[in-house]
């Protein structure tokens, strides 16, 4: 069984188009949800190894959890000022998102 769910353009960086694709497939015989990277470039055009699968026994799980994720949580945080204390000036860290705007395009 293979049926494709839908797809989430990510950006395109050096002439590779990425997107995002959910889609219900069978693999080794078991049927789950795939959520993975499809590119397309010149040289190659498919899936890549970046990815996930949720088992089809554990979807009801996972649907909770991504559920349970307020719009208001995924918004950066605004930092209080206090009176009298200097503003830190943000540090970039190695799970910066360099070069991926709000939209998660690049």
């Amino acid at each position: 069984m293979e049926k494709e769910i839908g797809k989430i353009p990510k950006g395109e960086y050096q002439g590779i188009v990425t997107e995002i694709v959910v889609g219900i497939k069978e693999f080794n015989g078991k049927v789950g949800i795939d959520i993975r990277e499809f590119t397309q470039s010149e040289t190659y055009t498919g899936p890549t190894k970046k990815g996930l699968r949720i088992p089809a026994d554990k979807f009801e799980e996972f649907k909770k959890m991504i559920n349970s994720i307020d719009s208001a949580d995924l918004k950066s945080e605004v930092v209080k000022e206090v009176p009298g204390k200097p503003q830190a000036e943000p540090t970039a860290t190695e799970d910066d998102d360099a070069g991926i705007d709000e939209q998660g395009l690049m």
